[in-house]
Order: structure tokens, then sequence, then C-alpha cells
């Protein structure tokens, strides 16, 4: 096994072999965490071809305002492509008044607070009164931030996209009790058991707001169609008639397509392999306390290590907003399987 070690700050890689090497980074792509690569597996494999292969999946983006960050062409063609876009210097403010909200506590056997900026619900936590109160504001403020950031960063996506739910999430993750099918810390694609996405593309903002300075831990995998090829052979498309069934029985809001049907199969197949958890090329990342993250995760294979206090932003998009849809998890899949999904 080799072990490579990258600092944001340093762009310093170190080999864990038998010997540390130096290498300099391009400075407008950088990567932050660990990587596992068996050398067994890739005899062939050079330094700068593995720091090629990192440096792919983290596209770093500067500016420190949600209005008005600074924007590149080229940052849509990397999201769409599967990078995830850091915006290391981009803090959501959290007030003093709303740190009192800070606690596990807060949501009981839930794992994180839910809210829905087009109706004002707020569930998954039994508050009330001044506090229910406040935690809504919160979570309504960074809604309408994330909203503004989406446009900004990814114009041909501005008024295109649908807002989706805004979470809260207090509780640790390393150590949590769950199912396999639920636990975040193995690698997956997101896929919505209940809300069918027809092909619509999931695009997430995260921002790390804990107050003790704490990263947020993830693990990166492979690319998508990797994935889709690795399981393939292992997802159906479902029977005629199934969809309807779920659907009259409410476990779904709306008609399943054969596309969601894949994904959930996907995001189990994937949660379930044991071996395919640890042998998997995969790319080990803190994201620092006052930073934020942009990525279509039903694209990025990822996995939540560690971390407390994260606020998140769901959208919905559609594929004629995208730049190349063909790179969308529903265009691979129809490839894959040789027929429309939708």
């Amino acid at each position: 096994m080799l072990e490579i070690v990258a600092d944001f700050k340093t762009a310093r890689v170190r080999f864990r072999t038998e010997r540390a090497v130096r290498l300099r980074l391009k400075p407008t792509r950088r990567i932050h965490g660990r990587r596992t690569v068996n050398l067994r597996q890739t005899p062939a494999l050079r330094p700068h071809d593995i720091i090629r292969a990192l440096v792919s999946q983290i596209t770093t983006v500067g500016g420190a305002a949600w209005d008005a960050p600074d924007a590149s062409p080229g940052l849509m063609p990397a999201l769409e492509g599967g990078d995830v876009l850091f915006l290391p210097a981009l803090a959501f403010d959290v007030a003093p008044s709303e740190l009192r909200l800070f606690s596990p506590d807060l949501v009981g056997a839930a794992k994180n607070v839910s809210f829905d900026p087009r109706s004002g619900r707020l569930g998954g936590t039994s508050l009330d009164g001044a506090d229910r109160a406040c935690l809504r504001d919160l979570l309504a403020r960074f809604s309408v931030s994330a909203s503004a950031l989406v446009g900004r960063v990814l114009p041909a996506y501005r008024d295109r996209f649908e807002l989706g739910r805004t979470s809260f999430r207090p509780v640790e993750i390393a150590g949590r009790a769950s199912s396999w099918r639920k636990d975040d810390t193995r690698l997956h694609v997101d896929s919505f058991p209940a809300t069918p996405v027809r092909g619509k593309r999931i695009l997430r903002v995260f921002s790390n707001v804990n107050p003790d300075a704490r990263p947020r831990t993830w693990r990166l995998g492979e690319d998508f169609e990797s994935v889709a090829r690795r399981f393939g052979g292992l997802i159906r498309v479902p029977l005629p008639g199934s969809a309807l069934f779920l659907r009259l029985l409410r476990v779904t809001k709306s008609r399943r397509s054969p596309f969601d049907a894949l994904m959930l199969q996907l995001h189990d197949r994937m949660k379930a392999d044991a071996d395919y958890q640890t042998q998997t090329p995969q790319l080990r990342v803190d994201f620092p306390a006052g930073s934020t993250w942009i990525a279509f995760t039903d694209q990025v294979s990822h996995a939540a290590m560690a971390g407390q206090y994260q606020l998140e932003q769901t959208f919905l998009v559609p594929l004629s907003a995208m730049l190349d849809e063909q790179r969308s998890p529903l265009r691979v899949l129809e490839r894959l399987i040789g027929r429309p999904l939708v």
C-alpha cells in the first residue's frame, strides 16, 4: 500500500513508503487529505500520475462572500465531470445567539434537522417556541445564501434549479449506530427512496459550521462510470407495474422511474460490498470549519467519516441546464443498459 498525504497550505505531498518525496502542485487545483493506492494493482503508476488523479477530484475556488465569489468558466465542466468545488475561505456566519442550538440533543432519534424553504416547515427536532423560530431562521438564511452562491458560481443553473430541503446535522458522524444501508460512512452515491428525481441532478452545497474548529472528513471514491460498470451486472431494471404498486402503497411520493430504481440499487450495492469499501481507490479529505463545498452527490462517490455541525442545501438541476448532459448518471446508465430509463 502507498499512502499519500497532501496539504493545502504547503502544497507538500509525502509518499509514505520507504522514502519521502516532495512535489510541487499546480496552484489552480489543490488537494487536501489522504488516498490509498494498491501498488500491486497499478505496477506502472508513477508519482505524478497519482497526483493528477487526486487533483482531478478537488477544485479550489477563491472568494469569501456568498453573493460575490470568484467564478471561473472552468468550474461547471469540473463539477459536471465529478469534481468537488471547494471554497476554503467561504464561511457561513452563525450569530452568537444561535450557538445555543448547537447540541446533538436537538434532533433526538433523528440524524438531522430538515427544513423545507418552500413551505417553511421544520422537522426532525423537538424544539418549540423561540428556539424553534431561531433554528428555522438559521436554516432559511443558509438556504438563501446557498441559492445565491449556486447562481453566481454556476450561472447556467441560475433560475433553472428546483429548491430542495435544507438540513442541519448536529450529531457526530463517527461512531454513530446505523444499519449498513443508512451508514453514510460507507462510499455511496445519493438517491432518494421516497422522492424519485427521474434523471434530475442532485446538487448539494455543504458548509462546516463547527464552533470548535473541527473538520468534516469525507472519503471520495472513483468516478461514476467506473462505479456503474463495476456494479452494472448486479442491478436490474424493475418489473413493469412495480412503480405503480409502490406509489399505491405510498412508499414513494410519485412513480419511481427505472433510473431511480437502478440508482437505489447502485447505492445499496456499493454500501453492502465490504471489499469495495476498503479496496477501491479513494481520497480522504478534511473540510475545515469555516469552509464550504459543492458537489453533484448523485455522481460523486463519497462517504462522510467524521464531523459535527454541518449545514446542507439540496437542489435538483434539470439535465437541460447542464453543459454536457452525457456526463450525468442518467445518460451513463442509459448507455450501459442500452435503453431509455425515464
